[in-house]
């Protein structure tokens, strides 16, 4: 069993940055693949972003590329999501998910494990 919880959320205005940090508990969740995914109001989720349990590979959705960054710590069992060049359309909850395997996927209902979420508002 593996719990995640959020957090970093806040306002920004456009252009803004913040880091969102999600913080795993669990014996091996240092070694599930973990992915950041948002849901804005009236939308479907939408993958963010993804590591996988080693750190070695990353995927990223279409419209975060070049301006958002995935990292982990395993050490301290976190995983770290930079967003930079905040857009207002980038409001929505972030919420950090975590699937039993190594391999990051964007198929979002492929992980097992859901956070609370922290809500992330961008002003214009």
């Amino acid at each position: 069993q593996v719990q995640l919880v959020e957090s970093g959320g806040g306002l920004v205005q456009a252009g803004g940055s913040l880091r969102l940090s999600c913080a795993a508990s669990g014996r091996t969740a240092s070694s599930y693949a973990t992915a950041w995914v948002r849901q804005a109001p009236g939308k479907e989720r939408e993958f963010v972003a993804g590591i996988s349990g080693s750190g070695g590979s990353t995927a990223y959705g279409d419209s975060v590329k070049g301006r958002f960054t995935i990292s982990r710590d395993n050490a301290r069992n976190t995983v770290y999501l930079q967003m930079n060049s905040l857009k207002p359309e980038d409001t929505a909850v972030y919420y950090c998910a975590a699937r039993t395997a190594r391999g990051v996927v964007i198929t979002t209902t492929r992980y097992d494990y859901w956070g609370q979420g922290t809500q992330v508002t961008v002003s214009s």
